[in-house]
């Protein structure tokens, strides 16, 4: 029996406590980084985060049971993307045992251009990721895949990790079958085609700068640098060591069409990992034990070519644990946050910002970008503060399909830029290259929230009702409000 829960009640913590809380996290950062100079211990940064919160919500009136639901609430976000992350590194150990991996890179360095690579890697992501709703899917199965192709001709792994970043986040805002994109939707109580059409007005254009920044720096990969025979030697070990053809194909192929028909991203990963795995011992001749093996520990290739093997020997449940750990500590901090009501409090201040449409959306994008960095969750920073600027979307009279686009704007495609995020994450353990390093490459997440700013500050493209023929509007909450 624990009584009343406070955080059910009336108790809050003061600004100064919620400030604390968010600046010693700040702190902790930039000690890791620039102090102690450690891009990769983050965990332990976090952890005492949680600490200090902990014990400022103690002190505002929370109780231990409160601080550990919250911490658990946060778990409870985080399980399924983090089972998804597993089934991941199931899945790639498997595709490179089957040749899938192996057969992309083979034919991607052959067909693929090095002046063109950054750019086609941008183009293919966003359309994959368009396809299949999901940039997580994109980047475990094609992302994956150009690293590889990167790797082969001499184009930083951080720049094609932004590449691919930059495409996949593309259709995973506008992609109809999109959970973020239909989040954001029912979050500003726009209709889903109308939110779409709303976020091309700002995506578009990004997409389009990204791609033409991409293919301007990929200029300067002419192909006269990159080592021919490196490369021939990387062909000759894959043509000689994995049966590569058409066939290989197979596994990605069954995953864009089940992303597609918006079965459970889960089932997804499960379904191509057992294909791949089939592949593995019907095609390459690998023993079921072995197989067994390089999907719980990772892929280990044995070629003897050191280009090939260390291009190949990777994937495995195990190698997705570092990620996966930093997954549960970051949302537990940002279930923590939520559930004693720390951002509320910080949010709640900026409430004289909103008055006109400029302050509104100019506060609404430094809201997600905040409520991203410390709550570790896109989900979070869609909907909290989303749903706490309705009413001033409304009163502005301003479509909900402008909130809905600010939503995404601001809080989905800087989610790969937050190291100890679900995103952030996610993409380390995938592409295998830090956030740190990506970030200034991944030009889209960095371009939107430019573009909604100046829209808002010059009133362009700031739809108010009757302006735009949206489907409905907020003409039901006004009813119950008379």
């Amino acid at each position: 029996m624990h009584g009343t829960t406070p955080q059910d009640a009336s108790t809050r913590p003061s600004f100064l406590g919620a400030a604390s809380c968010i600046g010693f996290l700040c702190f902790m950062m930039f000690a890791q980084i620039f102090l102690l100079g450690e891009d990769w211990v983050t965990h332990i940064s976090l952890i005492f985060a949680i600490v200090v919160t902990a014990i400022i919500a103690m002190l505002s009136g929370f109780s231990w049971h409160d601080i550990q639901r919250g911490i658990l609430y946060g778990c409870e976000i985080a399980m399924l993307p983090m089972l998804i992350l597993m089934m991941v590194g199931v899945l790639v150990a498997s595709w490179i045992a089957s040749g899938t991996i192996p057969s992309l890179v083979y034919y991607g360095l052959q067909l693929i251009n090095p002046t063109y690579f950054l750019f086609t890697a941008v183009i293919v992501c966003a359309i994959a990721s368009l396809v299949t709703g999901s940039s997580w899917t994109t980047a475990a199965t094609f992302g994956v895949a150009f690293m590889g192709i990167g790797t082969g001709l001499d184009v930083p792994a951080a720049m094609t990790a932004g590449a691919v970043i930059s495409g996949a986040i593309f259709g995973d805002k506008i992609s109809p079958v999109s959970d973020s994109t239909n989040l954001a939707a029912g979050v500003a109580e726009a209709d889903l085609f109308d939110h779409i059409r709303s976020m091309l007005y700002t995506t578009g254009p990004a997409l389009i700068i990204s791609a033409v920044l991409f293919f301007v720096i990929g200029m300067g990969f002419d192909g006269s640098g990159v080592d021919t025979s490196r490369t021939d030697r990387l062909l000759a070990g894959i043509r000689e060591n994995y049966s590569v053809g058409l066939l290989a194909f197979l596994p990605p192929l069954v995953v864009l069409v089940l992303a597609y028909r918006r079965v459970s991203a889960l089932a997804v990963m499960v379904i191509g990992s057992l294909v791949g795995a089939a592949m593995a011992v019907a095609v390459q001749g690998v023993a079921i034990g072995d197989m067994m093996n390089f999907m719980n520990y990772g892929y280990v290739s044995e070629t003897g070519i050191e280009s090939v093997d260390s291009l190949l020997s990777r994937g495995g449940l195990q190698e997705m644990m570092w990620t996966i750990s930093l997954g549960f500590i970051g949302l537990s901090l940002g279930g923590l946050l939520e559930k004693t009501h720390m951002l509320e409090v910080l949010l709640e201040k900026m409430g004289r910002l909103v008055s006109h449409s400029r302050g509104l959306i100019v506060t609404h994008v430094v809201a997600s970008l905040a409520t991203n960095l410390f709550s570790a969750s896109q989900y979070i920073a869609i909907i909290i503060p989303g749903r706490m600027l309705v009413p001033a979307y409304r009163k502005l009279r301003i479509l909900p399909s402008v909130c809905s686009r600010t939503c995404e704007d601001s809080a989905t495609v800087t989610s790969p830029l937050v190291p100890w995020g679900l995103g952030g994450a996610y993409y380390m353990g995938v592409l295998d290259v830090s956030a740190w390093d990506y970030m200034g490459w991944t030009f889209l997440a960095l371009i939107t929230p430019v573009i909604a700013v100046l829209y808002a500050m010059f009133n362009l493209f700031i739809w108010r009702e009757g302006e735009r023929n949206d489907v409905y509007t907020y003409r039901e909450p006004e009813v119950q409000a008379g």
